[in-house]
């Protein structure tokens, strides 16, 4: 079992206890979770192994932030080769989609809810794709404990009775997500069972046929059939040409760290803009959580977030210009436009100087083999619909990130990927893995990222305190729902009275949240080469579960 303890002897005593391991460690957003990837961990498995486990089984214990009808992205540290490796494993829109099928039916932005919300899944294949990479179990032993949950049901936690009821006028549209989330006519109490055993036969099916089942087989006609029948555009050909994408991943140097992200279409080279522009500015001489700390992540957000609405979309169908983005001396530009006293209304860089929900997890095992694994269905329950009988929730990700205006990067079109909020990240320091970590939220995604990093490596916090510290964020992002509204920081009014009067004064409009309100969910875990110790952080505010041996 796990060695943790609340521990008293440094600066800070944690709410969650401190999790410290030797042979491995699983951190997640849900108990039962954590214990399925460490179940796998003791008994041999890798770390992609635990991985792909872990997934598949918050599918059924995370409703709300991830299904087989969902998408993933994943960056990890391959012991054997020395090497990183990043995975996208998002989809593209239908065949039939397009700006004058939406624009002609008198839609001015896409719909963010029902079949015409909905881009082709990624999970499936991702899980097939990274286990023949780098697992060592084949994936029908791995879907067994996702299985026996969606068989015999799971007890429903208060953060997943909530979410059921939150979303209780999103569901009931769909007589086919009613029958799973309102078994008795209404949304369930927490402590009642949960059961989905549609989806246990459809991750049966998986088991027995592979992958390639959900894509060009039976279940994935079943799905695509369901949504013609429902008004949607998918061909089943777009489905049959799915293949996620492992690549090398992008980086950027801060302070004495490498740090890795997940390339376009995810967001990850924010968090990497975003480290850029901070390395100029002595961070650790400001304090943690100061206001002019904090002021100055604002600022290089919205620098960063605005580079990215005007250049960014799917890499396949559009030059975006990373190279540049992700400069030194570009960075260096932008961080000129930062005035230290004054909250800013920046616009991307011009072109003329660019030359040349959700949630995440995190898992190490014994040799060091490390996963920061993200997916999401987008918004909680995607599309709102359950595919047919099949127990599959869909996404809504073309829905949340597609944009109807044919100059925009990321203009929908026929089987073209959306930018994707999901991001993961991995930091190297002396030439070996030093950390693995990952949040859901959505927009929020890269600006926390860059708090903890910044926490980590600016203030030196241990995991659990970093990922414990008051949370503040920058809104909006780049969500096209939100698009043109006035910018705030919404920030935990945990952070003190007298710094939320200072970025007031400085021209921020400040919205405090509740003392946990951010609604993050953070994973990480840290390692100590001297001492071999695994140090693992996670998240209260998900009652997120972090568990080594």
């Amino acid at each position: 079992m796990a060695i943790t303890h609340l521990a008293t002897s440094d600066s800070t005593v944690t709410l969650w206890p401190r999790a410290y391991g030797v042979n491995g460690m699983v951190a997640t957003a849900h108990p039962l979770a954590t214990l399925t990837g460490l179940n796998v961990l003791q008994s041999g498995g890798n770390a992609i192994d635990a991985a792909v486990a872990v997934a598949a089984a918050e599918n059924v214990l995370l409703p709300a932030a991830c299904s087989l009808g969902g998408d993933v992205f994943v960056v990890l540290y391959e012991t054997r080769s020395g090497q990183c490796h990043a995975f996208n494993g998002s989809g593209g829109a239908a065949n039939g989609a397009s700006v004058d099928y939406y624009r002609g039916r008198g839609f001015q932005t896409m719909p963010l809810d029902g079949v015409h919300s909905i881009s082709v899944p990624g999970a499936v294949d991702a899980y097939e794709t990274l286990l023949a990479h780098f697992g060592t179990r084949p994936l029908a032993e791995l879907l067994q404990p996702a299985i026996r949950f969606a068989e015999a049901g799971v007890p429903l936690t208060d953060a997943v009775a909530r979410q059921i009821q939150n979303n209780a006028s999103h569901l009931g549209q769909f007589p086919t997500s009613r029958r799973i989330f309102f078994p008795d006519g209404a949304p369930p109490a927490p402590g009642s069972l949960l059961r989905n055993p549609d989806l246990a036969a459809s991750l049966r099916l998986i088991a027995r046929e592979g992958a390639r089942c959900f894509y060009e087989g039976a279940l994935g006609e079943r799905i695509v059939r369901f949504c013609r029948g429902e008004g949607g555009l998918f061909d089943g050909t777009e489905w049959a040409a799915h293949h996620g994408e492992l690549y090398e991943p992008i980086g950027t140097t801060y302070r004495d760290a490498t740090i890795y992200e997940t390339a376009p279409p995810s967001q990850g080279f924010l968090v990497l803009e975003q480290l850029n522009i901070l390395e100029g500015f002595a961070l650790a001489e400001l304090g943690h959580l100061s206001a002019d700390w904090i002021h100055l992540l604002v600022e290089a957000k919205k620098l960063a977030y605005a580079d990215r609405l005007r250049y960014c979309g799917d890499p396949r169908v559009v030059d975006v210009p990373l190279t540049a983005l992700l400069s030194k001396d570009f960075a260096a530009r932008r961080r000129q436009t930062i005035d230290l006293h004054q909250a800013h209304q920046p616009e991307a860089a011009p072109l003329e100087d660019l030359h040349g929900d959700t949630t995440s997890f995190v898992v190490v095992d014994r040799d060091g083999n490390a996963v920061s694994f993200i997916h999401s269905l987008s918004r909680g329950f995607g599309s709102g619909m359950v595919a047919g009988d099949t127990g599959i929730l869909l996404n809504n990700r073309a829905g949340r990130g597609f944009s109807l205006d044919p100059s925009h990067p990321n203009c929908i079109a026929p089987g073209k990927r959306t930018m994707h909020t999901l991001n993961c990240y991995l930091v190297v320091r002396n030439g070996r893995p030093w950390l693995v970590g990952g949040t859901p939220g959505g927009d929020q995604q890269p600006q926390w990222n860059v708090q903890i990093l910044s926490a980590l490596l600016d203030f030196n916090l241990d995991p659990q305190a970093a990922v414990e510290a008051p949370r503040f964020f920058s809104f909006p992002g780049t969500d096209p729902e939100h698009e043109g509204k006035p910018f705030e920081i919404r920030l935990e009014n945990r952070i003190p009275a007298e710094v939320q009067t200072d970025l007031a004064d400085r021209g921020h409009r400040v919205i405090p949240l509740d003392s946990w309100g951010s609604a993050s969910g953070i994973q990480l875990i840290q390692f100590d080469h001297e001492s071999g110790i695994l140090r693992g952080g996670t998240d209260p505010r998900v009652k997120g579960l972090a568990l080594g041996y």
